[in-house]
C-alpha cells in the first residue's frame, strides 16, 4: 500500500534554482528528504506558492514526488514577509485542489507552513510533524528585531505538533528553552546531495580551474543576515595586508543573475559595490548556481565561508566539507553543531571582520591544516549527513505516528490565528 505525506513549504519551492529569493537550505532540504523518502515507499506531495508564474502548477521529480503550486491570490513572487496574510486564501485552494484525506500525514517547513499543518491537524486529524529550519529567537538574538507575531505562532506550532524534527542539538535545546511542554523533538541532521563529494585532489582542481593562490567561495543569499557585508568587509582586511605571496580570491556564488554585471561580475546593488570598491579584482559575483556547480566550487575552495548571524543547521557547511572543503564559520546556532572547531573548520565570532580576517589568513598560509581540515570533513561528512541514513530515521518517526493506536484526532476548531 502506498504511503502518502504531504510537505508545506508555501515560500521554499523545492524546484527553483537555489541562491536566488528565497531558494536556499529549505528549498534544498525539502526537496533532497522528499527524494530520499520515496525510496522508503513514500509518495511525496509538496505544496507551495506558485512563486514563479512561469512555472507549471504541478510538477513532477523523482519518481513518486510531485511539486503542487498554489496560487493564493497572487501568481508571482511574495516575500515570506508578506506571505502571512495570504494564508487564509492559500489553505482555502489547498483544500480545494487536494483530496486531503488522502494523505497519512503532514510535514511542514518554517512557521508560516506551520500554522497550515495545524490547521489540518485540526480539521482533517492528519499527524503533523513540523521542521522550524529557523526560529524567531534565534533570529531576535541576531538582529535585535523581535517578531512577536512569529514567536507567538511558533509556541503553538511546537506545542502542536505530533512530532518536532529539529536539525542539531543546539535548535532542540532552544526550542526547550523557550517554550514551555513543547511536542517531543527528535534531532535528525540534514543530509547533503550526492553532488557534493570530492573529485579529485583538490590543488590540482583548483589550478586547473585557474587559481593558483588561496581561493575563498561564500554560497547563499546576498543578505546582511547571511553575513556577507562582514564577510567582504574582513576580505577587505585580508586584501589590504599586502601579503603579494597570498592575492587570495573570493568566488560569491548566490543572489539573482539580473542583480549582477554580465560583464564585470560585479553586484548591481549599490550597498554590495560600495562594499568591493577597491578589491573588485579579487572578487567575482557569480548568481545561482546548480549543485553541481557549487560541488566543483567547493571542491576547489582552500575554505568555504558561512558568516551567518544565525543558522538553524547550516546547509552550506555540510554540502562543503562533504566536498572536502574546510569551512570557516560563525559560531551561532546549528554551525556550532555541523562545524566542528579545528577538526573540520575554524568557528569564529560572528559580526567580527577581523576574527573572519585572521582565520582566512591563517587557512591562506597553513596548506598543512587545510589538508587536515579536508580530509576530517570529508570523513565526518560521509558518516553524519547521508541521506539513506538520515531517511531511514525520518520513515522510522513517520511509521510511529501514523500507526493506528497513535493517531489521535483533535476535532474540526475553526479559526485562523497565530495562537491557534
Amino acid at each position: 500500500m502506498t504511503k502518502k505525506a504531504l510537505f508545506v513549504s508555501d515560500h521554499g519551492d523545492p524546484l527553483a534554482k537555489l541562491g536566488g529569493k528565497q531558494a536556499g537550505g529549505q528549498n534544498n532540504y525539502v526537496k533532497q528528504l522528499a527524494l530520499a523518502l520515496e525510496k522508503n515507499g513514500w509518495q511525496i506531495d509538496v505544496v507551495t506558492h506558485w512563486c514563479d508564474a512561469s512555472a507549471p502548477q504541478i510538477e513532477k521529480f523523482g519518481t513518486a514526488c510531485r511539486v503542487i503550486r498554489i496560487e493564493a491570490g497572487h501568481k508571482g513572487f511574495v516575500s515570506k514577509d508578506e506571505m502571512y496574510t495570504m494564508l487564509p486564501a492559500f489553505y482555502k485552494e489547498m483544500k480545494s485542489t487536494l483530496l486531503l484525506s488522502s494523505y497519512d500525514l503532514v510535514h511542514t517547513h518554517y512557521w508560516l507552513s506551520g500554522l497550515i499543518g495545524k490547521r489540518l491537524k485540526e480539521e482533517f486529524g492528519l499527524p503533523l510533524v513540523h521542521t522550524s529550519h529557523s526560529l524567531g529567537w534565534a533570529k531576535a538574538k541576531a538582529t535585535g528585531i523581535r517578531d512577536a507575531r512569529r514567536i507567538k505562532a511558533e509556541k503553538a506550532i511546537l506545542q502542536a505538533a505530533d512530532e518536532v524534527l529539529a536539525t542539531t542539538n543546539n535548535e532542540k535545546q532552544l526550542i526547550q528553552h523557550n517554550v514551555n511542554s513543547p511536542s517531543p523533538i527528535k534531532v535528525i541532521p540534514i543530509g547533503v546531495d550526492q553532488a557534493f563529494k570530492v573529485r579529485g585532489i583538490r590543488t590540482h582542481l583548483r589550478k586547473k580551474a585557474g587559481y593558483d593562490a588561496p581561493l575563498f567561495v561564500f554560497a547563499g543569499r546576498l543578505e546582511e543576515t547571511k553575513g556577507i557585508f562582514t564577510l567582504l568587509e574582513a576580505f577587505q582586511l585580508l586584501i589590504q595586508k599586502g601579503d603579494e605571496s597570498l592575492r587570495p580570491r573570493l568566488l560569491i556564488a548566490g543572489g539573482e543573475e539580473d542583480a549582477i554585471d554580465a560583464e564585470t561580475r560585479l553586484p548591481l546593488d549599490e550597498k554590495l559595490r560600495k562594499a568591493v570598491k577597491g578589491i573588485e579584482a579579487h572578487v567575482e559575483f557569480l548568481g545561482p548556481q546548480s549543485q553541481e556547480q557549487l560541488s566543483l566550487l567547493f571542491n576547489i575552495a582552500t575554505a568555504t565561508i558561512v558568516p551567518s548571524y544565525y543558522e538553524s543547521f547550516g546547509m552550506v557547511a555540510a554540502e562543503a566539507q562533504a566536498c572536502g572543503s574546510p569551512v570557516i564559520a560563525s559560531d551561532v546556532g546549528g554551525l556550532k553543531n555541523v562545524v566542528q572547531n579545528g577538526i573540520t573548520g575554524l568557528l569564529v565570532d560572528p559580526k567580527n571582520e577581523i576574527d573572519l580576517a585572521i582565520a582566512m589568513e591563517v587557512l591562506s598560509k597553513n596548506t598543512l591544516l587545510v589538508e587536515r581540515l579536508s580530509r576530517q570533513a570529508v570523513r565526518i561528512a560521509n558518516r553524519d549527513f547521508d541521506w539513506t541514513s538520515i531517511s531511514n530515521r525520518v520513515n522510522s518517526m513517520y511509521e510511529v505516528i501514523t500507526s493506528a493506536e497513535n493517531k489521535t484526532y483533535t476535532g474540526n476548531r475553526p479559526g485562523w490565528n497565530t495562537g491557534g
